[in-house]
């Protein structure tokens, strides 16, 4: 149950048309569900405005989809999961429906919600071997009801490629904006869109790149103002923040 929910069920006291104690049977909520291994957050959606999110990665197949199918059951209609193997999704989704997206890494179980921001998120990668963690960003964008404008292969070496893109950056609400080896991709966006840029440094590059840590560096060293940094190949972690500023009150 999130807070739309909630608000419904008030509103229909207010008009008379549910009970006080309809109501409180309806507004049933537990802060968290024990399973013995996990204590599933169902009430992060009242806090967060979306629900708890499910890292995949280190879990087994089964935890997966007991935490899943108990974040359904509490309400959620959406439900997130990342970094998980084709194996583990395939098991997950004999019980469960599920949306998988291979290069991603990333499940949906229940509803993709219809857009809902004020706003679009444009996602940015400089090079086709950043895909994996556009795709990411991607797929949580539209998971948390985010219309998503997907500009791939734009990278600096032929930055002719982005600057024919230059007013669709212009528009965003935000940008995510994804590079490996020097990362400059972040900074030249910082100087195009008025928006706020969220950079994500990727492990792509030779030796030198150290696995992400020059373009993470060089990402947090943008002389471009709006620019901000999340984790390397974090494009969840992005797409989150990016949501957020698109979903804010205006």
């Amino acid at each position: 149950m999130n807070k739309n929910d909630i608000l419904a069920i008030l509103n229909g006291v207010k008009q008379g048309e549910i009970s006080p104690n309809e109501a409180l049977e309806k507004i049933n909520i537990k802060s968290y569900e024990e399973l013995g291994f996990a204590n599933v957050d169902t009430s992060r959606s009242l806090r967060h405005g979306v629900g708890e999110v499910i890292y995949g990665e280190s879990k087994s197949a089964e935890q997966i989809r007991a935490i899943a199918q108990a974040l359904l059951d509490s309400g959620e209609p959406t439900v997130l999961i990342t970094r998980i193997s084709a194996e583990k999704a395939e098991y997950v989704g004999k019980t469960i429906k599920l949306e998988y997206e291979d290069e991603a890494r990333v499940a949906i179980a229940g509803t993709v919600p219809k857009p809902n921001g004020n706003g679009k998120i444009v996602v940015c990668c400089a090079g086709t071997s950043d895909l994996y963690c556009a795709k990411e960003a991607v797929l949580t964008a539209r998971a948390f009801g985010n219309e998503v404008v997907e500009m791939y292969d734009v990278g600096v070496a032929g930055i002719h490629r982005l600057l024919d893109k230059a007013e669709v950056l212009s528009k965003a609400k935000a940008v995510i904006a994804i590079a490996g080896m020097e990362g400059a991709l972040a900074s030249v966006i910082g100087g195009l869109a008025s928006c706020p840029v969220i950079a994500v440094p990727t492990s792509v590059g030779y030796g030198a790149s150290f696995g992400g840590v020059s373009a993470l560096l060089a990402m947090l060293n943008s002389c471009a103002s709006n620019v901000s940094v999340v984790n390397i190949d974090n494009g969840f972690g992005a797409a989150y923040i990016a949501s957020m500023i698109n979903h804010q009150e205006l």
